[in-house]
């Protein structure tokens, strides 16, 4: 099976708050002007990666965000510049700067590849971009991209390699789960030799208004539903040393991608290398092996998924993680996970890809 490695996602310029009143927060302030002359950016958008909280800066290129308590990934970006993120957490209390210098590099480097291009791109490869990027799952018949014209397309033949850029960030409309997704991203390469496919950008959420209190409750059903037994669901669950409470299980696998090769854990924090730094609230884990194999007991995998993947198992949910040799990751309490490019997900996981999608600040 092939892996994808996804290493960010998504904004929104809506912050709705839905959580409980004893939900702490703290304030991240910035100002944001351009590289060359240092005048200020108006109408700057500033998101915490793949939650809906978001802002826009001032006339003035100030901004202030309120978070719940955790780590983001903060991105700031403007329509023809390049997109900036830095890792941001509660222990951060210095104003931040950013100085935003144009587009000129993938501008660059789509005249490069320009001799590629495809022409009916879309019409080409719409079909296979939507199964890579937005997935197969039930949910997927319930996503529109809104904007497919700012996708374009180059194929080359001596690398047999598709790479789709975003002109302008993704609108992605997800009827099934109520939300509004915008994605700017980076780019999308399929590699056909190997069947890899990697991707990148930044998202971001925002709630759709249901029409009804029947939409209001399916909605929130659906949600809970794609929450359950994710990436987010598990790490959120790690930090919280909740694993076994939430029917999670934890492997060493002696080859990726086989559940049958699982090798049964006596504690599974001691087998991550489990560490919490009480003073920034940051847990780390570095897995005594590389590759871990994540078992979900409370769901079943989807029909669909078992009809594509003949010899997956069948009463519980498998994916895999894949470490690079001697390296490790920190999660924040909110679930958010960073050093994301030193991880590989595989199986279930890897089959739940933007039509499942939910934001860090979501929880059921």
């Amino acid at each position: 099976m092939k892996s994808i490695l996804i290493l960010c996602t998504i904004f929104s310029m809506v912050h709705i708050s839905f959580a409980q009143q004893n939900t702490k927060y703290f304030w991240v302030k910035g100002k944001v002007v351009q590289a060359d002359n240092k005048q200020p950016l108006l109408g700057a958008s500033v998101y915490a990666e793949n939650t809906t909280l978001g802002t826009t800066t001032d006339q003035d290129g100030n901004f202030a965000l309120q978070l719940y308590e955790g780590g983001y990934g903060l991105v700031v970006s403007f329509a023809g510049f390049n997109t900036q993120s830095i890792r941001i957490s509660q222990s951060d209390n210095k104003e931040l700067y950013f100085e935003m210098s144009p587009k000129e590099k993938i501008m660059q480097d789509v005249a490069i590849v320009s001799n590629g291009e495809v022409k009916n791109g879309w019409e080409k490869y719409g079909t296979f971009f939507l199964n890579e990027f937005i997935g197969t799952t039930p949910n997927r018949d319930s996503c529109t991209i809104k904007n497919p014209e700012t996708l374009k397309f180059f194929f080359s033949k001596r690398k047999n390699r598709l790479k789709v850029f975003a002109m302008e960030p993704l609108l992605i409309e997800s009827r099934a789960l109520g939300f509004i997704l915008k994605y700017d991203m980076d780019s999308l390469v399929h590699e056909y030799n190997s069947g890899l496919t990697l991707y990148s950008g930044y998202p971001s959420f925002e709630y759709m208004v249901p029409v009804d209190e029947t939409e209001k409750q399916r909605w929130e059903t659906s949600r809970k539903k794609a929450y359950l037994g994710s990436v987010l669901h598990f790490m959120k669950s790690l930090y919280r040393k909740e694993l076994e409470k939430n029917k999670f299980e934890v492997k060493f696998l002696v080859n990726i991608n086989d559940a049958d090769s699982a090798l049964k854990l006596a504690n599974y924090y001691e087998a991550l290398k489990y560490e919490k730094d009480d003073s920034t609230g940051l847990v780390t884990i570095r897995p005594n092996q590389p590759r871990v194999g994540v078992l979900y007991n409370a769901s079943k995998p989807e029909a669909k998924y078992l009809q594509q993947n003949a010899d997956a198992p069948t009463e519980f949910q498998f994916s895999t993680l894949l470490f690079q040799a001697g390296e490790k990751i920190h999660i924040e309490q909110n679930g958010f996970y960073f050093e994301q490019q030193d991880i590989t997900i595989n199986e279930y996981w890897e089959w739940c890809k933007m039509a499942e999608m939910l934001p860090y600040d979501y929880e059921p």
